[in-house]
């Protein structure tokens, strides 16, 4: 609905940080309303007993609870809950207009698509550099390497280089190109999110028992 509706509406703000963030915040109460569309239920509490009741003279003892009184109430609430609407919200359809054509958003987005080809390629050149050990060369783009695993494809081209090395019988290193790989890996694996958890980080596991020195 965004792509559709409000693209207009996004380009005319975008001078304006005011408007932006009152459509923002419009947009998170939106969002926010939709994961939680009921209030929340308030519970009633049970008092519990103080202690050393039990050990009161004046206790009265539990009154027999009638059957009948008991099945009516059960009854009752079982005739209440048949009635009760539904708890989920039924699901509205509707029809969402495609909007601008892709090609424009694509036009906008084919400088990042480069920026990721570039990094990827620094990525592979400085792994090919360490196994063939250039480590001058390595060296300089190394920093290079550490920013490109903030993404999350730098972090899985990594896994495939350092596989590929692996297959090769490329795995016995001397220690700066171990330094260098460990790097590597350890940098990759703290900018592991929750959703590489069984991608980038199961590859990496082999990997990581595969390299010695």
């Amino acid at each position: 609905q965004l792509v559709a509706y409000e693209v207009k509406r996004m380009r005319a703000e975008e001078g304006n940080k005011q408007k932006i963030l009152r459509h923002i915040k419009e947009l998170a109460e939106k969002l926010y309303k939709n994961e939680n569309p009921y209030p929340a239920v308030t519970m009633h509490k049970v008092q519990k007993p103080t202690e050393g009741c039990h050990l009161r003279l004046h206790q009265k003892p539990f009154p027999r609870l009638d059957e009948g009184t008991v099945q009516w109430i059960i009854d009752q609430a079982t005739a209440k809950l048949q009635t009760a609407p539904p708890a989920v919200k039924a699901e509205k359809k509707c029809m969402v207009p495609s909007g601008p054509p892709i090609a424009a958003i694509m036009e906008r987005n084919g400088n990042a698509l480069a920026n990721s080809a570039r990094r990827l390629e620094v990525v592979r050149n400085c792994i090919s550099y360490v196994f063939e050990n250039k480590m001058l060369e390595a060296k300089k783009l190394f920093p290079a390497v550490l920013r490109a695993m903030k993404g999350r494809a730098a972090r899985h081209c990594l896994t495939q280089e350092l596989n590929l090395h692996v297959q090769q019988n490329r795995a016995v290193l001397d220690h700066q190109q171990f330094d260098f790989v460990i790097r590597m890996m350890n940098c990759c694996l703290q900018d592991c999110t929750a959703m590489d958890e069984h991608g980038i980080a199961a590859a990496l596991l082999p990997l990581v028992t595969a390299f010695c020195r």
